[in-house]
């Protein structure tokens, strides 16, 4: 595999093979890589929730098939900030929707002018080939005792390109051409036969049953 430079990035864009909704703009343009921008939308996670009993704690359990939303979704409007407090984590969206053709894969980085400032941005993992929607990014404040005000439309993280030996059709994810809020509170609505399986498997134990009912023939 081989990093996409900018001249590379910026051929494809104009010929619509990488794409970015809304466009870039030239605070965004790298050597290598694209800055992103921080979106409007936010997922808390719930720490309880109001039930017949009383107030609950919140159990996380992402095995339950049936669980209840682990988030609360907050929607900025232009002009808000979002202040994350010392030691808070949350689930942002990125601006922009972007595109991946099927001879590229792409990863999210931190910028390091976002570690600087305290924070943390994980990265998400393998941004697959044919990938077409927004991202997301966990971001926590590291600090102690300074709340950290996240402004939409940032610079906060980049996306490096790279090109795979050969173009493949992978599985779209829950997250493709999808809303953030709609792919990932609504996991339950949307998991394919594919993941339930493995959910019985990993929920129940079964993981030596797994191994040799579902092994690559």
């Amino acid at each position: 595999m081989a990093i996409l430079t900018q001249k590379q990035i910026l051929e494809r864009v104009q010929a619509g093979n990488i794409g970015f909704k809304p466009n870039l703009d030239e605070f965004q343009i790298q050597a290598h890589a694209i800055d992103m921008r921080l979106g409007y939308t936010f997922l808390l996670p719930k720490s309880w929730r109001l039930t017949d009993k009383g107030r609950e704690a919140v159990y996380i359990d992402h095995y339950d098939k049936n669980r209840q939303d682990y988030f609360d979704v907050v929607e900025l409007e232009k002009g808000q900030v979002f202040e994350l407090l010392p030691g808070e984590y949350v689930l942002a969206s990125t601006l922009e929707s972007v595109k991946i053709p099927n001879d590229l894969m792409a990863i999210l980085y931190p910028r390091s002018s976002t570690n600087r400032k305290g924070l943390s941005v994980d990265l998400t993992g393998i941004i697959d080939s044919g990938y077409e929607g927004q991202l997301v990014t966990p971001i926590r404040n590291n600090t102690s005792s300074q709340v950290v005000k996240l402004y939409p439309g940032e610079r906060f993280c980049q996306i490096v390109f790279e090109r795979l030996e050969e173009a493949v059709e992978a599985e779209k994810s829950r997250y493709h051409m999808k809303d953030i809020v709609d792919g990932f509170i609504q996991i339950k609505d949307g998991k394919k036969k594919r993941d339930l399986d493995e959910l019985h498997y990993v929920s129940n134990g079964k993981i030596t049953e797994l191994k040799a009912e579902r092994k690559i023939k």
